[in-house]
């Protein structure tokens, strides 16, 4: 995969809202990483800001739905992982400022 191929996957993943924040999973820095093999199938690996976000199920739907729209997607796998746990830290600069995070 190219790098061109992964900015288009993660410019779909910037319109995934997580809805009790209201910012999207990648200026949250929710996406640890994204692959596509030459078949079409795109693996997200990804966390959630905590273990018991009942947003989740939800999340990885709209991830899902919005890969779908790029024409080069056949099929999308979401591994929510916990290693390394989710911070503030990994938020970008836009993230904090609409947050009110320092």
């Amino acid at each position: 995969m190219d790098q061109e191929m992964k900015d288009s996957l993660m410019g779909a993943l910037e319109n995934v809202i997580d809805p009790e924040l209201g910012i999207d999973v990648v200026n949250l820095g929710l996406v640890y990483d994204v692959d596509m093999d030459e078949a079409g199938k795109v693996d997200v690996t990804m966390t959630l800001t905590s273990m018991g976000c009942p947003m989740g199920p939800m999340i990885v739907d709209n991830i899902k739905r919005e890969l779908a729209e790029l024409p080069e997607v056949k099929e999308t796998q979401v591994n929510i992982v916990w290693s390394p746990p989710w911070s503030k830290d990994m938020m970008s600069r836009y993230a904090k400022i609409a947050l009110g995070v320092r």
